[in-house]
C-alpha cells in the first residue's frame, strides 16, 4: 500500500477540519433554534445553547460572535431549509405534462401543507411573532427566503400550465397568492397555531377543497372544476 505524502496528509487533515467546523456550526444552529423557540430570545442563554449543541460556550462565540447574530443566522438557516422543502413540492408542477391538473395541484397542495404544518415551521413562525418588535428584520429573512421565493416559483409553474392550456390565468402571481391563501388560510385555526397535530386525512381534505375552489376560478376546462 502506498504511503500518503505529507501534502496528501495535510490536505486530508484540512478537509476533516473544515468538515468538523461545518458540523459544529450546524449543531449550534440547530441547538439555538431549539432553545430560542423554547425559551425566547431574552431568556435563552448562550451557555444553554452550547450545552444543547455539545460544544464549549467559547465555540459558539467563535462561530457567531454574539447572541443577536446567532439569532439571525438561525433564522436564515431554517428559512433556507423551509424554502428548499417548499420549492421541491412546487417543482412537481414542472413535470405535470398532460396529467390531470386537479390531481397534480392536490398533490402539490398536500405537500405544501405538510411543510406549513411541520413542527419546526410552526416554531419558526411563533418565534418570529414573539421577537418581531425587537428584531423587525427577521420578517425580511422569512419573507424573502421562504414566502416570496415559493410564491414566485408557484406563479412561474402556474404560468406554464396556462401556456399549456391547462389553466386560464391573466395574473399568475396573484393566482399563486390566492392558491396559497386557500391552502394555509384555515390551518392556523385547525392546528391551533401548531399545538394540535392535523391528521393527514384532514390535510388531504383541505388540499382538495382548496384546489376545487381554485379550479372553479381558473380551470381552462370547466369539467376540471
Amino acid at each position: 500500500m502506498r504511503a500518503m505524502s505529507g501534502t496528501e496528509t495535510s490536505a486530508g487533515q484540512s478537509l476533516a477540519g473544515s468538515r468538523g467546523r461545518i458540523d459544529k456550526r450546524e449543531a449550534i444552529l440547530d441547538a439555538a433554534f431549539t432553545v430560542f423557540a423554547r425559551e425566547g430570545y431574552a431568556q435563552a442563554g448562550v451557555d444553554v445553547i452550547a450545552a444543547e449543541a455539545g460544544v464549549a460556550k467559547a465555540t459558539v462565540y467563535n462561530h457567531f460572535g454574539d447572541k443577536e447574530t446567532l439569532l439571525r443566522r438561525t433564522f436564515v438557516a431554517h428559512a433556507e431549509r423551509a424554502s428548499a422543502r417548499n420549492l421541491a413540492a412546487v417543482e412537481l408542477l414542472t413535470h405535470s405534462g398532460d396529467d390531470d391538473p386537479r390531481a397534480v395541484l392536490e398533490d402539490v397542495g398536500l405537500r405544501l401543507l405538510h411543510c406549513y404544518c411541520d413542527d419546526r415551521s410552526w416554531a419558526l413562525r411563533r418565534l418570529l411573532a414573539a421577537e418581531l418588535n425587537k428584531f423587525p428584520d427577521l420578517l425580511d429573512i422569512v419573507q424573502g427566503q421562504v414566502s416570496d421565493r415559493v410564491t414566485e416559483a408557484l406563479a412561474d409553474r402556474l404560468a406554464r400550465l396556462t401556456l399549456a392550456g391547462r389553466l386560464r390565468l391573466t395574473d399568475p402571481l396573484l393566482a399563486a397568492e390566492q392558491f396559497s391563501a386557500l391552502l394555509v388560510g384555515p390551518m392556523d385555526r385547525r392546528a391551533r397555531l401548531g399545538t394540535r397535530t392535523v391528521p393527514d386525512a384532514e390535510l388531504r381534505a383541505a388540499a382538495s377543497a382548496a384546489v376545487r375552489t381554485f379550479l372553479r376560478a381558473f380551470a381552462a376546462d370547466p369539467t376540471d372544476a
